[in-house]
């Protein structure tokens, strides 16, 4: 009987590092998911507001944000509301910070009425400070940035109605 040491051999050892690359590649996905719907998020209820380049926006004061569909229906912060729940909000946030803006989204299709309906029932509650939010137009296209194709078609339209409108000026003068 031999008492020495016996010789183990220890093999592979495990692998304790993490691999990083599936990591990178489900946080990536994540990143891009969280940029496509993060602007979709900041407002649920569609509105086909109308379009000025003339106003921008500006300081940043305490606000309440109104929306009003093409129905009429009142939105605060995104939550419906009745013209008397949203007179009531008014009027605590009036109380809190007197120099709070509403601003008012509203779609093209809400009635003159019902818009003058909840700017009175802000303004009785004390809130002046009205803004109304507004989509920005798309750049217009000169003509010289159009392709040449879109110009000879143009050309060819407009020479077809110039042919036709001389051919009904000849008609009338007979």
């Amino acid at each position: 009987m031999s008492f020495g040491r016996l010789n183990h051999t220890l093999g592979t050892q495990p692998m304790s590092d993490i691999n990083m690359t599936p990591l990178v590649d489900v946080m990536l996905v994540l990143v891009v998911i969280f940029i496509i719907t993060a602007p979709l998020l900041a407002s649920s209820i569609l509105l086909d507001l109308p379009q000025t380049d003339a106003a921008r926006a500006g300081h940043s004061s305490p606000s309440l944000m109104v929306a009003v569909n093409a129905a009429g229906q009142v939105f605060l912060n995104n939550k419906p509301v009745t013209l008397d729940e949203f007179a009531q909000q008014c009027a605590i946030a009036y109380r809190s910070a007197p120099l709070t803006e509403l601003q008012l989204r509203a779609d093209k299709a809400v009635p003159y009425g019902r818009m003058v309906e909840i700017m009175g029932a802000a303004q009785k509650t004390g809130l002046n400070h009205i803004g109304f939010i507004t989509d920005t137009p798309l750049p217009y296209r000169h003509r010289s940035d159009q392709s040449d194709q879109s110009d000879q078609s143009d050309q060819s339209d407009q020479s077809d109605q110039s042919d036709q409108s001389d051919q009904q000026d000849d008609k009338m003068t007979r």
